[in-house]
């Protein structure tokens, strides 16, 4: 009984925090047309970085999910924030915004957080090739402590990702807090009453990586339930 409480403890220490940080940006992505006379998530986007004279970092929609990427050096938003006039997509084009600040600012975190992110993708891509590797390995060698190496290598390099989003929190906390929110309340960019519920969008986005995480950590778990099998 006690192994089974732990087990959905566990699950529920997971999972949570992706339900919650979906559920935010769905919350307020109602009504769509909130923003509709200050314009789209893109447009204030754009603004943003004019104002702040980053007039080289372009503005682009993209189907893999919000982020700034610092090496094309382009705020890239989901179509719903790109063309959206909600309160979510003002709020994470402001979030992204602040990366691009972090980025032009030459800040210290901001950097570190590059490379490290760099290293969690790199040893995510070893994960996967692994855990694609560890059945086919166990077939061909019927050797059990050979396919342990393989699933051990591949939970390490998948935990590597958790752990580096975890580590540079900071970074998107920065973008929220200290950039973000700041510029759209003095910038009086947002209705009156509206700031408390950005700040929830806000620590929302700051959290997207670390669901996204964890809840790769659910999809490994799935896999090694299926080589169980």
């Amino acid at each position: 009984m006690l192994t089974i409480l732990l087990v959905i403890l566990l699950l529920a220490a997971i999972g949570l925090p992706g339900f919650w940080v979906k559920r935010v940006l769905k919350t307020y992505s109602q009504p769509e047309d909130r923003y509709r006379e200050q314009g789209t998530g893109s447009e204030l986007a754009r603004h943003l970085l004019d104002r702040f004279e980053l007039h080289h970092v372009a503005v682009e929609i993209t189907p893999t999910g919000d982020h700034y990427d610092p090496q094309a050096k382009v705020v890239r938003l989901t179509e719903d924030k790109y063309h959206g006039h909600s309160l979510t997509a003002i709020t994470v084009a402001a979030h992204e915004v602040g990366h691009a600040i972090q980025d032009s600012r030459g800040e210290r975190l901001f950097r570190h957080r590059q490379r490290l992110a760099r290293l969690a993708a790199r040893g995510q891509q070893v994960g996967s090739l692994f855990m694609i590797a560890a059945p086919v390995v166990m077939l061909i060698t019927r050797a059990p402590g050979m396919t342990f190496v393989f699933l051990a290598v591949a939970v390490a390099s998948m935990l590597l990702g958790t752990l580096v989003h975890l580590v540079t929190l900071p970074v998107e906390f920065d973008a929220s807090f200290n950039k973000a929110l700041p510029i759209l309340e003095d910038g009086n960019y947002l209705h009156e009453n509206d700031l408390p519920h950005a700040a929830r969008i806000l620590r929302a986005a700051a959290l997207t990586y670390v669901a996204a995480s964890l809840a790769s950590l659910l999809n490994l778990g799935r896999w090694l339930a299926v080589l169980r099998r």
